[in-house]
């Protein structure tokens, strides 16, 4: 039970604010119980906060300043204070800006109210169509029945209130009053059950089983591209709905929601609660409230989905758990797949990590026993996986402006004459990496970041993929003032659909890259235009390799397979491994069987042989040896601290003090690498030093940290990011 303070009670409250501890309020009138939201006095401000616990005291209490009110909501939990202290502890993150993350509903405070809201109207068409009116029913379509506000709708549509009024007159669109924040539909998992392979029905009846059990467990889910993943964790969740407890899918990326919500509805009857940045605020409201009340018993979300309020959270799905977007790169650095773990073991819940590649920290994980491990052979049906060769680029005879080998050009040809589709894949967004000036040799790069700007020709613009800063394509060279000799360098996506146009006039070409799309909805229409044959050849980056189902798609060609094992990541091997073994599934996942053609210079490489060979074990094995040997993850710690200032002096000094002071470290027998220039040593105008600890697997790493940083003052304008399991080193 949570504990109340009465009236006038010393009671500790944790703000949002960027604070150093939680502060002292007096109960408010009528009192409070521990975990209430609250608003409360900072200064001339009103913040939010939550009550912590009793207050410390020992200073006059006549100045202390009492709780402005307690919030309509419902009190955290004792499990999500847990929670957010263990995710602090392990981040090395200041506890304020976990609350934040908490606390991410628009409108936490308002009190229960009616609200004006328009939804599809019963009236099929208008008395004429224009754009505008066609943009508006097209976005109440395309989100399945869900409920705007009339600012929210006219947004979206990119059109003006009156608009939308105009079709209200008419019935297209309805406008009526509703309760704020309704619970969801209640969702049926006995509905439209699915017919399992036996395989499947193994791996299912496990999942179903540790759900039951009520104690945390964490499965991880192996299986081929297209072998049915989804219909087995699905069942884990309707078993999860029928012990009455909440479950929680993670994606990770929000293109692929919209089909996933749609298999989720034909599945169980309505559609889940959503939670990700393509939601509006009138659903993110409602989806905090409903989680935190039991109104929702199924969220679907990305990875700040983690810290909603659940009421009884009894499953965590993790799918695609191998991927890259699960670790917050800014604010809280955390890895959402960790923090699943982290949270289902405090309210004793159920982890299912699903992929076809899983990580190498996943797989040392089940080969220890620490994780139950569920496998998947075959692929679903009648679709086998697909035939992988290499192309040696070595033999092929290519000239300098081209990137498509023949071998590759005569395989897509050949699928243009049997009506099937190809993927063209290449990692590499917009139309060339570098822009260089032939007349001086000078490259054009961002003026905010030491990183060189990337042509984007459909847009007319240039842009930086660290900062996103873009400007218009230059007509002569910024340094030498040379016209008509600036000359891209490399490919990307968009300069490989102008030799797709150039190689096959005739064939419809579609590309995938997310920057090309305004909306998570524009990406869907393309998706489904894909699907449904709408195009030939499809160019894509990364994206196109997460669970997307192209029913005519037979080949895949990989267009630079190397590109990923260049540099010094420590994870390069393995990203590699995924992304090709991703990709490659994208073809034959019907009844016609596909194939993966792979560019390479280095066919003889062990990650590509180890594609090809489909020896997945085998190269996970010698990855695991390689890593256990070097001390590295997931056989070792680290820890990666970024410093970054306006002034370059200023951070390297900084770093060589950090360098002097090393005790806390040295008793636990952790090395310290730097300080030293980042890769990328200067983004949005702050210069960047790094520094890397590592330390024994079983070395208690946070606690040298922070007696570590906590010997020296920052200066002001220095910031100190401490990356606890780095995946990245830029």
């Amino acid at each position: 039970m949570l504990r109340h303070f009465d009236e006038g009670d010393l009671i500790s409250v944790l703000t949002t604010q960027p604070l150093d501890r939680a502060l002292d309020y007096k109960a408010p009138e009528g009192g409070c119980f521990e975990g209430a939201f609250v608003e409360v006095p900072l200064g001339p401000r009103k913040v939010l906060g939550v009550v912590w616990g009793e207050g410390e005291g020992g200073y006059d209490l006549s100045k202390v300043r009492s709780v402005i009110r307690v919030l309509d909501a419902v009190p955290m939990r004792d499990e999500m204070k847990q929670f957010l202290i263990r995710a602090a502890d392990y981040t090395l993150t200041p506890m304020p800006a976990m609350l934040r993350l908490a606390t991410r509903s628009p409108g936490l405070g308002d009190p229960p109210a009616m609200r004006v809201i328009y939804r599809r109207g019963t009236v099929d068409e208008p008395d004429r169509w224009t754009p505008a009116r066609q943009k508006v029913v097209a976005v109440l379509e395309d989100f399945g029945g869900l409920a705007f506000t009339l600012g929210e709708l006219a947004e979206m549509a990119g059109v003006s209130t009156s608009v939308v009024k105009g079709l209200v007159k008419q019935g297209v669109v309805a406008e009526e009053e509703s309760p704020r924040d309704l619970p969801y539909p209640k969702l049926d998992p006995g509905r439209a059950k699915v017919a399992l392979t036996a395989e499947q029905e193994s791996a299912a009846s496990t999942l179903r089983d540790g759900v039951a059990n009520r104690e945390y467990g964490t499965a991880l889910l192996k299986g081929v591209t297209g072998s049915g993943k989804t219909e087995v964790y699905l069942e884990a969740v309707a078993a999860c709905l029928e012990a009455g407890r909440q479950a929680l899918v993670l994606l990770p990326e929000i293109a692929l929601t919209a089909e996933f919500l749609t298999r989720v509805e034909d599945r169980f009857g309505a559609r889940p609660a959503e939670w990700h940045s393509g939601v509006t605020m009138t659903e993110r409201r409602r989806a905090w409230k409903m989680v935190a009340e039991g109104g929702a018993e199924l969220v679907v979300g990305a990875r700040s989905a983690l810290f909603l309020p659940y009421q009884d959270l009894g499953l965590i799905v993790v799918d695609e758990e191998h991927d890259t977007s699960y670790k917050q790169e800014d604010g809280v650095l955390y890895n959402a797949r960790d923090m699943a773990v982290l949270r289902a073991s405090i309210c004793k819940a159920r982890v299912v990590l699903a992929s076809a590649t899983p990580s190498l920290e996943s797989w040392a994980n089940a080969d220890a026993g620490k994780y139950t491990r569920l496998t998947l052979t075959a692929r679903f049906g009648e679709a086998v996986m697909p035939e992988m060769h290499a192309i040696d680029m070595r033999s092929e005879q290519l000239p300098s402006n081209r990137w498509i080998s023949e071998t590759l050009a005569g395989a897509v040809r050949h699928r243009l004459g049997e009506g099937e589709q190809s993927l063209l894949f290449l990692n590499r967004r917009g139309y060339a990496p570098v822009t260089i000036c032939r007349a001086c040799g000078h490259q054009i790069g961002c003026d905010h970041c030491d990183a060189r700007m990337v042509e984007h020709r459909f847009q007319k613009r240039l842009m930086c993929h660290q900062c996103g800063e873009t400007k218009p394509m230059p007509e002569k060279c910024p340094s030498c003032e040379a016209e008509d000799r600036l000359a891209p360098v490399g490919p990307g996506v968009e300069r490989l659909a102008e030799e797709v146009a150039a190689l096959f006039p005739d064939a419809r070409a579609a590309i995938l890259s997310s920057d090309l799309f305004g909306s998570a909805r524009a990406l869907k229409a393309q998706i489904e235009a894909i699907a449904a044959g709408e195009a030939d050849i499809i160019i894509g980056t990364q994206i196109v390799a997460k669970g997307h189902n192209f029913p005519l798609l037979t080949l895949v060609g990989v267009i630079d397979a190397d590109l990923g094992l260049q540099g010094s990541d420590l994870r390069a091997a393995e990203r590699t491994f995924q992304l090709m073994r991703q990709v490659a599934g994208r073809a034959g996942r019907a009844e016609k069987s596909g194939v993966a053609l792979m560019q390479t210079y280095q066919p003889e490489h062990p990650v590509i042989r180890a594609i090809l060979s489909g020896e997945e074990e085998a190269f996970w094995k010698a990855e695991a040896r390689e890593r256990e040997q070097a001390g590295v993850p997931p056989f070792g710690r680290m820890a990666g601290i970024v410093l970054s200032s306006p002034d370059v002096q200023q951070v390297f000094d900084f770093g060589k003090a950090l360098t002097r002071k090393t005790a806390p470290l040295d008793r636990i027998g952790a090395q310290l690498f730097g300080p030293a220039a980042a890769p990328i040593a200067r983004i949005r105008g702050r210069h960047r030093v790094r520094l890397l600890v590592k330390a024994e697997k079983t070395a208690p790493v946070q606690r040298a940290l922070a007696e570590w940083l906590g010997q020296f003052r920052v200066p002001t304008n220095l910031r100190v990011s401490v990356d606890i399991d780095p995946q990245s080193f830029y």
